[in-house]
């Protein structure tokens, strides 16, 4: 490859970031307005499943599906809401019992428990990731308007977007291969959040009943989060554990109970994750797990949390495009999973 190329897909490559950074607040709005068109779409496809809402116009659907998420978003984030006023309020009780355990454990095994906490928190600092995902989420309610602008407007471009694309194309084999690719993406895309949507439901729901017999308080804040870390790739399971299993901790002054929510809800995401999820999801996604972690970590580095979830189906969508042309089928591979592609 000349060396002018190299230097040209560098400073592009430059650019794009620099340019996904400094203009995320405006990026962001759009490609989760994009996903929320996404999710509209598979809400009404369900929806037309029902007889009487068949015989709705095309735009009624469009506004049933639309308030049926904003409703459920609204009714889960009043419940987080609710969860975090009454963890604070329970906050002086918590710090308490955590001096108790801290002292027995450093009397029983003569450890510095605060010393080695601290080691480790310079590791994974569980606290800035925890006010990554609320930052996240109040992101998203704060920007809920734009996205749902965003979303409709897609929605109204979608009645002429295959009229503006037949005449973009003067050549008909152009435009059905460019159509191939943007039906490829959305049913990648639609499959992967439905799926995972399902599965994380399983793993929330599982992990609700478990940690309401154990007793821990405001499970369903537990679950809600739970779900939403499920979305990050392979360390969003591990931190979901952790996050119940430190305030069983705080919340009884007492080992066992961390160890029993471990146990179980560890098992419940280790049952979830690699027998269910597997025979669910099957290998639709062809990505390698490498990639996997080191897409995790750059979408992370750009966008924070929002990253992190977006980074799977951000990955899918670059190896459905790069597989479509001759010059980057060979990275396309290179990224799938198998070295095979559709």
């Amino acid at each position: 490859m000349p060396l002018k190329n190299i230097a040209f897909f560098f400073l592009s490559l430059i650019s794009v970031v620099f340019i996904l950074i400094y203009a995320q607040n405006i990026i962001i709005p759009f490609v989760l307005g994009l996903l929320f068109w996404f999710i509209m779409r598979g809400t009404k496809n369900t929806l037309n499943t029902i007889p009487i809402v068949k015989k709705l116009p095309n735009w009624a659907n469009s506004i049933l599906a639309a308030g049926l998420i904003i409703g459920i978003f609204g009714l889960l984030f009043n419940i987080v809401i609710h969860n975090i006023n009454a963890l604070t309020l329970s906050y002086e009780k918590y710090q308490a019992n955590l001096t108790i355990v801290v002292d027995q454990i450093n009397q029983k095994y003569e450890v510095d428990v605060i010393a080695l906490l601290e080691q480790y928190a310079k590791i994974i600092n569980f606290g800035e990731i925890l006010g990554g995902v609320f930052a996240a989420l109040s992101n998203i309610m704060n920007n809920m308007f734009m996205i749902i602008v965003y979303a409709l407007f897609i929605l109204s471009e979608e009645v002429y977007f295959g009229t503006k694309l037949q005449r973009f194309f003067s050549n008909a084999r152009q435009y059905e291969r460019f159509s191939h690719i943007l039906g490829t993406i959305e049913a990648s895309i639609a499959s992967y959040f439905k799926l995972k949507t399902l599965v994380s439901l399983l793993t929330a729901g599982l992990s609700y009943l478990a940690l309401s017999l154990i007793g821990i308080d405001s499970p369903e804040f537990w679950a809600f989060l739970i779900f939403i870390l499920n979305f990050i790739p392979t360390i969003g399971s591990l931190i979901a554990t952790l996050f119940p299993a430190t305030f069983a901790l705080l919340q009884f002054g007492e080992v066992f109970p961390c160890l029993l929510v471990i146990g179980i809800v560890g098992f419940i995401q280790i049952l979830v994750g690699n027998i269910v999820e597997p025979k669910v999801m099957g290998s639709s996604m062809n990505i390698s797990p490498l990639v996997t972690i080191i897409s995790l970590s750059l979408w992370g580095m750009i966008w924070g949390i929002t990253g992190m979830i977006l980074s799977v189906p951000i990955t899918v969508v670059m190896i459905i495009v790069l597989s479509q042309f001759e010059s980057t089928k060979g990275l396309a591979i290179i990224l799938s999973e198998k070295g095979e592609l559709d």
